[in-house]
């Protein structure tokens, strides 16, 4: 164990012992966990107040107390479980929950043990051989995997829930906090509903997997687009990539209501993420991405061993179960019952969820409508004015087992249509290294308004570039939710007349940097959508703006 690469890049970050080849509890901890585990009677915990302090003997034995809790912590935890919760949920909590996690935590040296042991012998996650799925920091530009049991996955929550990892390091690597004292402080500090709410769905969660562990996987993908020539990874695209390139636009399907998690086709599932996986989650946030980590608790894991994105950077979370339902959004979220999730799972285990985490430019304002929209200065030099938001949704969207096949659609801007299908499909049927299974052919996406909101990005351009990002990873449709915004209701007729016109992703692309370079030098006003249609239906291309 003490040779293990993948164990030694996180066990800085885990609260358990390493010594000798074997992970272990403190002596101390285990005592208090085994009283806890004994019920109320034995440990007489059953209180907020009292389980607070039984976490802060657990943490003192863990040499934790120079990482500091949140101030109000202590306060959360009263006013939830001893005024917020009912005395009937409360008895169940502290006689039935409450022991069934002490007993998950003191199983998890021996499951982390188990967990590196079959890490071993797994030898393909999909149809990607020699694929490396240790539990480890996966850090930025390391495209890899980590697969992790649900069960596993249950007891490194049940750790934050009693706030053990150690943070005094995590900044320093760009890894947010993954303890739930912030959770719990803020409902003390707002006292709101939205934060009661959210902590009700953690709490079911823990409820529903107490009385019945799941036993399946989830994996967390970090995927990385090349910059340069030195990695294996899919090529970052060029500028000439877009603008030439002449595959078709894939499908589209608008709707105006509905919500992305409740879609029931072969999709990838967008979060409109923050750089950071999870986003304020586990703080005070209650907006798409962090109701996502609310409804489907076992996506928190992944806060724990993924640094931030960068800008050529996404990731994906396949297997995620969802435990709760919902009404509302940001202060009008609300908890609303038990969720059973009917996904079917794919030969590893994972269920058929599969969710994309892609983080949008924030608060780019008029920048959007110049060179910044697409091809945006960084401050790291690696990325010198690159098409960032479509590349970064392209990185998104991508399949990594059809990274051959992007090779000729990303290096063959002087290919002609006809010539780029006889090489796809001369690579299809000659491919002895892939499987057909690794074709995810009918694995779409679907997104809604990635980057507006409070991103403050063209609701109208977004829809258009993911359009353009999926089309060009040979994604087989996209669906859009609209969630009814003023702003994107012509986005059907938009979308039925650039189909019906046969246009590819170069021409689509060419009109959006057309539209962008005049909007930027104030020749118009008016959105993409009213710019575009007058010329979609005249022969004048000097047409003026109506």
């Amino acid at each position: 164990m003490e040779n293990r690469e993948d164990l030694n890049s996180i066990i800085g970050f885990l609260p358990v012992v390493l010594r000798s080849s074997s992970l272990f509890w403190p002596s101390q901890v285990v005592e208090t966990l085994k009283a806890l585990s004994k019920g109320p009677d034995h440990s007489k915990v059953d209180s907020g107040e009292s389980l607070f302090l039984a976490i802060s003997d657990i943490r003192q034995s863990l040499n934790l107390t120079g990482d500091v809790l949140a101030f109000s912590t202590g306060d959360g935890f009263s006013l939830f479980f001893d005024n917020l919760m009912s005395r009937a949920e409360a008895n169940k909590w502290f006689g039935e929950v409450l022991p069934a996690m002490a007993d998950m935590l003191l199983q998890l040296p021996s499951m982390l043990e188990a967990h590196y042991k079959n890490a071993d012998s797994v030898t393909c996650v999909g149809a990607r051989d020699g694929l490396q799925t240790g539990l480890r920091l996966l850090k930025s530009q390391e495209a890899g995997m980590v697969l992790l049991s649900q069960e596993l996955i249950g007891c490194l929550l049940a750790c934050s829930f009693f706030c053990l990892f150690p943070f005094s390091t995590r900044g320093a690597n760009h890894l947010r906090m993954i303890n739930f004292d912030r959770l719990f402080a803020s409902l003390h500090e707002n006292n709101n509903e939205k934060q009661e709410n959210k902590i009700k769905c953690i709490i079911h969660y823990f409820e529903r997997i107490c009385s019945s562990m799941p036993i399946g996987n989830l994996s967390f993908e970090r995927k990385v687009l090349a910059v340069d020539q030195t990695s294996n990874y899919i090529p970052y695209p060029k500028a000439e990539s877009w603008s030439k390139s002449v595959v078709p636009l894939c499908p589209f399907e608008v709707y105006s209501s509905g919500l992305i998690e409740d879609q029931l086709k072969e999709a990838l599932e967008v979060d409109f993420a923050n750089k950071y996986l999870g986003g304020a989650a586990l703080n005070k946030g209650c907006v798409q991405e962090e109701i996502r980590f609310m409804i489907n608790p076992e996506l928190i894991a992944g806060i724990l061993f993924l640094p931030c994105m960068a800008e050529n950077e996404s990731i994906e979370v396949v297997g995620a179960e969802r435990f709760s339902n919902y009404t509302g959004y940001a202060s009008t979220f609300r908890f609303c019952g038990d969720f059973l999730d009917t996904k079917d799972s794919d030969i590893t285990g994972r269920r058929k969820t599969r969710i994309i985490a892609m983080d949008a430019l924030s608060r780019v304002g008029k920048r959007q409508y110049g060179h910044d929209l697409l091809l945006r200065p960084t401050d790291d030099s690696s990325f010198p004015r690159l098409y960032r938001e479509i590349n970064k949704a392209f990185c998104g969207f991508s399949d990594p087992c059809k990274s051959h096949r992007y090779e000729i659609l990303l290096n063959g801007d002087h290919l002609s249509e006809a010539e780029h299908d006889q090489k796809l499909k001369s690579l299809e049927s000659n491919s002895d290294n892939v499987s057909p299974a690794s074709f995810e052919n009918e694995v779409g996406i679907v997104t809604g308004n990635w980057g507006c909101g409070a991103f403050g990005g063209d609701p109208e351009l977004k829809a258009m570039l993911q359009w353009l990002a999926a089309s060009q990873a040979l994604r087989p449709f996209v669906v859009y939710y609209t969630f009814g915004l003023d702003a994107l209701q012509s986005l059907d007729q938009v979308t039925k007349w650039i189909t019906s016109n046969g246009w590819s992703v170069g021409d689509l692309w060419n009109m959006i940097v057309d539209y962008s370079s005049q909007r930027s030098k104030k020749k118009t006003k008016v959105g993409f959508f009213t710019w575009l249609l007058p010329r979609c239906s005249s022969d004048n291309p000097m047409i003026s703006d109506p």
